[in-house]
């Protein structure tokens, strides 16, 4: 049986304290299921932006997407992550990833390591929390038991692979770092790509009790009657990719109201992706295929 669908959405810019509330609230208002929050230098502080959308609603989780680990020390972050589980009645869930955008950390005066360094670091900052969060003794303490739903974002077998082992919730981003690039752009991969992606995780995956819920950051919304014309802008941008082939993404969701809601429901067959989260500004967009797939 498969999970019912969750959706998440992804606020990115920053606001004063009454804009930023309503902003929240309207997402309440939409039926999203989670509020987050990037981890991106020029955006909103992560800890103290979900404090506030605690404040300003009452319904809906609320978690980091993704903390860039590279930025935080894991002793500061369990501070962090337990005082805000308790300012926001235990609502938080905590998306941590390796980070991928090196002139970030430039600005920042911080290393940005190898690829191999960021995840190590990454494993050590969860093995770090799991050991203080566990810990009785531990103050500040979290509300939630038996602890702070974790999510990590990955692609690579070895993230795949400590996803498998420490996430509630595997995220997929259907894209990968393009090589080279100080910004941290990203270039999509395959359906076929993300296929295998999936697999390589579940047969990490295969011992665990409790299966992860498995999410996808969805790239683009578009509600048109014409499909090919809304994805044409893309194709300068992956021109090794044919129309057809960028319609197959499932990070790009474009077509009439009943032509998206049944590519999602396809890519949950498909993949197993029950929670999506799309970026602020398809905010609006794409709360009508929440109410068609939860109607169904």
């Amino acid at each position: 049986m498969s999970r019912p669908f969750r959706f998440g959405v992804n606020l990115m810019a920053s606001a004063p304290a009454d804009e930023w509330a309503a902003k929240c609230r309207r997402a309440e208002e939409l039926g999203y299921d989670v509020i987050l929050v990037p981890d991106h230098l020029g955006m909103p502080a992560p800890f103290p932006a979900l404090v506030a959308a605690a404040r300003a609603t009452e319904r809906p989780r609320l978690g980091t997407f993704v903390l860039n680990a590279g930025f935080w020390n894991p002793a500061l972050l369990a501070r962090e992550v337990a005082t805000t589980d308790a300012l926001t009645g235990g609502r938080l869930e905590l998306g941590l990833g390796t980070g991928y955008v090196r002139a970030e950390h430039d600005a920042a005066g911080l290393p940005f390591g190898s690829p191999g360094e960021r995840v190590d670091h990454l494993r050590r900052t969860v093995e770090e929390l799991e050991r203080l969060l566990g810990d009785e003794e531990y103050r500040p303490r979290p509300v939630q038991r038996p602890g702070v739903p974790l999510l990590i974002g990955a692609n690579g077998d070895r993230m795949l692979e400590l996803t498998a082992r420490h996430a509630a919730i595997a995220a997929f981003t259907g894209g990968r770092t393009v090589r080279g690039s100080t910004t941290g752009q990203l270039a999509p991969i395959t359906a076929e790509e993300l296929d295998e992606r999936v697999a390589r995780y579940r047969e990490l995956a295969a011992g665990r009790q409790e299966p992860a819920e498995l999410n996808l950051l969805i790239q683009m919304v578009v509600v048109t009657e014409d499909r090919e014309a809304a994805v044409q802008p893309l194709l300068e941008h992956v021109p090794h990719l044919t129309t057809d082939q960028v319609l197959e993404l499932p990070i790009f969701l474009a077509g009439t109201l009943e032509q998206i809601t049944a590519q999602v429901r396809a890519q949950r067959e498909r993949y197993g992706f029950t929670y999506l989260t799309v970026l602020e500004p398809y905010m609006e967009v794409f709360a009508p295929v929440m109410r068609a797939l939860r109607d169904a």
